[in-house]
């Protein structure tokens, strides 16, 4: 199910996380996920797995007799450190893959400073103009550090990743990010495991006879959000992908929405100078 992005390109909807996976197993979930139907796979510089997410890709690809474009592979980087360095990670990433190109590239975070945002853009806009990305974005970015670009004369990025979640809506960057027509991408769908007993989850688990983590992603899609949940089981791989046959009642939308506490999981660099 591929959403549209303002670029032209599309995404799948419903994609894939590799934080804090890496060597053999990063690459046995990502063919885990691949088998199991998934074809958004999210890796990132910072995560140090890029070379085993694309061997897994590759390697797919080849046993099934499909082309590469086929799975739609993300990266990000890690250091906004001035225009030359920011194009040799993205020549770095794109060699390490081994994939030919990246298919959505994203400036990981809003660290650094204005000055040091606006290089990494540019050298992302220019790393896209010259094919080695598809689609380029940002992650974990403020309003203040999107305005910063928006109001520019370079390309509008095409998303932003960032933790979203009933425990942390971010109701004004959301509401941002669809007046510029940039994507919302949640990283952190199932709240990394947090809230999955709270009572709100428990009941609307056992109204629609799903798991709590199925409630969390239905929420995510429903929501409009490209949701890229992450699991280093089999089974729990194949189970987080039992979300499209069923749909939450709006009125269970405004429920989990009324759950947000500003629940930070992991960072949250939004409000960084």
């Amino acid at each position: 199910m591929p959403r549209g992005l303002r670029d032209g390109n599309t995404i799948p909807v419903f994609g894939f996380g590799t934080y804090e996976l890496d060597g053999k197993d990063a690459y046995n979930t990502v063919s885990w996920a691949l088998e199991a139907g998934y074809r958004h796979i999210d890796s990132a510089e910072w995560y140090e797995n890029e070379r085993e997410c694309g061997q897994a890709i590759l390697d797919f690809c080849h046993k099934n007799n499909i082309p590469r474009s086929s799975v739609f592979y993300t990266s990000k980087l890690k250091n906004n450190n001035g225009y030359e360095r920011v194009k040799r990670a993205i020549e770095k990433s794109v060699k390490d893959c081994g994939l030919g190109y990246i298919d959505l590239y994203l400036v990981h975070g809003p660290i650094g400073g204005p000055k040091a945002r606006l290089e990494s853009w540019k050298a992302v806009v220019d790393a896209q103009k010259e094919g080695k990305l598809k689609s380029i974005g940002i992650s974990t970015f403020g309003i203040r550090h999107m305005k910063e670009l928006v109001e520019t004369d370079l390309p509008i990025p095409a998303i932003n990743q960032i933790d979203l979640h009933p425990f942390q809506t971010r109701n004004d960057i959301v509401s941002y990010c669809k007046e510029h027509g940039i994507v919302l991408e949640a990283w952190a769908p199932l709240v990394r495991g947090l809230r999955f007993n709270h009572p709100k989850i428990k009941a609307f688990a056992q109204k629609y006879a799903k798991e709590p983590a199925q409630i969390l992603l239905r929420y995510s899609l429903q929501k409009g959000y490209v949701t890229i949940p992450k699991a280093s089981s089999k089974v729990r791989i194949v189970a987080n992908t039992k979300i499209f046959d069923f749909e939450l009642e709006e009125a269970d939308v405004d429920a989990l929405d009324a759950l947000d506490e500003g629940l930070v999981t992991d960072w949250d660099p939004t409000d960084c100078p």
